[in-house]
């Protein structure tokens, strides 16, 4: 065994491959966009003529799906590196901290909007017992922002993965 490695097995070559890097960015892509295509499908089902209830999507519905797109790009602004790196290169003392506390901040901006959809659907659709056409509108946003969040991390990951094709251009 290797004095370097944690585990027994060595880690796939596919794993740190550029192929794999781009497949996670496009499938990121796609489950943000699926995310937001299940909430505009009801937004836009609720003000159409065949919703049969008087409920429709307000702002409050939409609040959810705003902070986590917000905790999205909060998230994916930071480079992995930045975690860890404690040194004057990177302009100044304490970045690691600081790299930490605004990933923490957008893991909670994401985790609060979960929590708010879950929230709006239990308060708005599932107490009033509303039948399915309608608690559909509060299920599609539960279901939005957890592909948002989901897409986030499939992101985050993607684009902090460490292969050879990457250069470091420090002076």
């Amino acid at each position: 065994m290797s004095g370097g490695r944690l585990w027994r097995f060595a880690k796939p070559e596919w794993l740190t491959s550029a192929s794999t890097r781009t497949a996670g960015v496009y499938s990121a892509g796609a489950l943000f966009s699926l995310g937001f295509f299940f909430f505009v499908d009801a937004a836009t089902f609720s003000k159409s003529d065949r919703n049969g209830g008087d409920v429709h999507i307000k702002f409050i519905d939409w609040v959810p799906g705003i902070c986590s797109a917000l905790g999205m790009l909060t998230i994916n602004l930071i480079e992995k590196s930045r975690l860890g790196a404690d040194s004057f290169s990177y302009s100044g003392s304490g970045v690691a901290w600081k790299a930490r506390l605004v990933l923490f901040l957008g893991f909670a901006l994401m985790a609060g909007g979960l929590a708010g959809s879950v929230t709006v659907l239990v308060l708005k659709y599932v107490v009033p017992e509303y039948p399915f056409p309608t608690l559909y509108f509060g299920i599609a946003n539960v279901i939005a922002n957890g592909l948002i969040m989901l897409s986030s991390v499939v992101l985050w990951v993607s684009q902090n993965m460490e292969d050879d094709y990457t250069y470091n251009l420090a002076l």
